[in-house]
């Protein structure tokens, strides 16, 4: 069996990528084969914090089309978050993984709210911490959440995984000349003005000197593929 070469790692998964081939609501299936992958990673003795999207339920101010105030459309993402972070957390209990939720923005009555020390805990228990509600602000994406919780916690790597295989010259669907980076820094990423995330997001894992690697989630064993060292995706680092 192949080792990891990650300890602890911040899993960040887009909503859409949850909705599988639906694109909106929810794909079980999809949503019980990457638990079962998240639960190879915890028997590998890799600590696995999760970020989840809300991009199959709400996009924020792109759903809202300008007919709502950013501030309010955002925080109904926040809330499109948690419920795919409750959606993970259920499928992950029933297949008899250790699981916690914690929230930017208090929710008592269903998650923890989101506390630095207790998620490291957490995760040094061999639990799963899903992170919900971004990072409780308005103007910021889920990708950034992503690599706020990463340098909070240490992680040795993001790993990004979307509905793209990896980062492009151009974006592949418009453009079939465009090829496929293995490996890419972030200045280049800023300077190209690829979207492997957003420039604040991109910055910010610049800032803190944590690699980001973008792969496909279509094979969920792409993960583990990750976390082994395997050529699978893009990775933007320095």
């Amino acid at each position: 069996m192949a080792k990891p070469v990650y300890k602890r790692v911040l899993l960040k998964i887009s909503g859409e990528a949850l909705a599988g081939d639906k694109h909106t609501g929810l794909d079980f299936e999809m949503i019980g084969s990457v638990c079962d992958v998240i639960k190879e990673c915890l028997d590998m003795s890799v600590q696995v914090g999760l970020v989840v999207g809300g991009g199959n339920f709400w996009r924020g101010a792109k759903n809202s089309g300008g007919k709502m105030e950013r501030t309010r459309a955002d925080h109904m993402g926040m809330l499109a978050t948690v419920m795919n972070c409750l959606a993970v957390a259920d499928v992950c209990e029933q297949k008899g993984i250790p699981v916690r939720v914690q929230t930017a923005i208090e929710m008592r009555a269903i998650a923890e709210p989101y506390i630095r020390g207790r998620a490291i805990r957490h995760l040094e228990e061999g639990r799963v911490v899903i992170f919900g509600a971004g990072t409780g602000n308005p103007y910021f994406s889920t990708d950034t959440a992503a690599v706020l919780r990463a340098a909070e916690i240490n992680a040795d790597v993001i790993l990004l995984a979307k509905n793209v295989d990896g980062v492009y010259t151009a974006d592949p669907v418009k453009d079939p000349t465009a090829v496929k980076y293995d490996t890419i820094s972030y200045d280049e990423v800023l300077a190209q003005h690829l979207m492997v995330m957003d420039t604040t997001a991109t910055s910010l894992s610049m800032d803190n000197h944590i690699p980001v690697l973008l792969f496909a989630l279509k094979d969920p064993r792409n993960i583990i593929r990750a976390l082994c060292g395997e050529n699978v995706g893009t990775i933007v680092k320095e």
